[in-house]
């Protein structure tokens, strides 16, 4: 998969054509599939986009020269305008976390109209100075190719850089570059060490990725179940709802550790609540044979429908719902309707 614009997210679950979900609660798990690619990552607004932080939340002022720097204090202060105006100097006289505070404000319309074409080339000044930051995004821009030349070599050049600098978002999409550039167990092994290095970060697409790996026992990495749940946790914590989605199955199932069908029950529960259908679906059985919480039918029927109104069939729960009465399916769409 080429990584994809820092904006882009996939929600799991979700289909623009019906798409069959027969996975059955409780029950052993089908054998695991073969590690899929994952979607690129995306951030909120957040300093250390742009020089402005150190990974552990903490401002790093030093990335921006002086302590005190106004512009940057600024955009702390959501005066995107003002800083904006203070950072343009700076950045036409080269400095490069202006060029990349300029190009930030500008890619995202922040206070100001956007204008992706302007920001590409000032990520792209900042990049040649070597700001991770600005080779990440400057990278995107030259995969996409809507705000500048499409450019995969400098893309992949750039994203690499970024990598090795420590930018997570870098590591986890260079990760995907050697996948897509070496299909197979060869490009997992080569995107271990950058998907390794973004899960310790703290990223959760990369958290969900070692999961997969070690689920798999994939990309060098010995079949580790325990391990697996345990990146399942770190990134579904983090709200990434296919991790929760897999993390309450695990949990229902006894897979990698101890069964534990409440806990599992609250993070599928966690997971439909946020939009996944196949969430939805699973929580629909939790409740209709009573698994982690007390039978309601209703509620079983309710979730169901949101899963099967985002395109998602399951013969199992089509028979329950089949079977219930003409009032009972009243209270159910009642319920899933207020459940939106």
């Amino acid at each position: 998969m080429t990584p994809a614009a820092a904006g882009a997210v996939e929600t799991a679950g979700k289909a623009d054509k019906p798409v069959a979900e027969t996975t059955i609660l409780p029950g052993p798990e089908p054998a695991p599939k073969p590690m899929k690619p994952l979607p690129a990552p995306t951030d909120s607004v957040d300093p250390q986009r742009f020089g402005g932080g150190n990974g552990d939340g903490a401002i790093d002022p030093d990335r921006f020269g002086d302590r005190s720097d106004p512009a940057f204090g600024a955009f702390q202060r959501g005066l995107y305008i003002t800083a904006y105006n203070l950072a343009l100097p700076r950045a036409q006289n080269g400095n490069a976390a202006a060029q990349t505070l300029v190009a930030e404000i500008l890619s995202r319309g922040l206070g100001m109209a956007r204008n992706e074409k302007e920001a590409a080339n000032w990520y792209a000044l900042a990049a040649e100075q070597g700001v991770p930051e600005a080779q990440f995004q400057y990278a995107l821009m030259l995969i996409d190719g809507n705000y500048t030349k499409r450019d995969p070599q400098a893309a992949y050049a750039l994203m690499q850089a970024a990598a090795e600098a420590g930018n997570r978002l870098a590591q986890f999409n260079f990760a995907q570059m050697l996948v897509e550039r070496n299909p197979g167990e060869k490009g997992l092994e080569k995107a271990v060490p950058y998907y390794e290095r973004a899960a310790t970060s703290g990223l959760a697409d990369a958290q969900y990725a070692m999961a997969q790996l070690y689920a798999n026992g994939a990309g060098g990495k010995k079949l580790d179940e325990a391990e697996a749940r345990r990146f399942l946790l770190l990134s579904a914590k983090q709200n990434y709802d296919t991790a929760q989605l897999d993390l309450g199955t695990w949990l229902i199932n006894g897979r990698g550790g101890e069964r534990d069908e409440k806990e599992g029950f609250n993070w599928l529960h966690r997971a439909a609540m946020g939009g996944n259908a196949a969430a939805q679906n699973r929580l629909g059985k939790l409740y209709m044979n009573g698994i982690g919480t007390e039978p309601d039918s209703i509620s079983a029927a309710a979730w169901f429908i949101l899963a099967r109104r985002a395109g998602l069939f399951d013969p199992v729960m089509e028979d329950f719902f089949d079977g219930l009465t003409d009032e009972e399916m009243k209270q159910a769409l009642q319920r899933a309707n207020r459940l939106r």
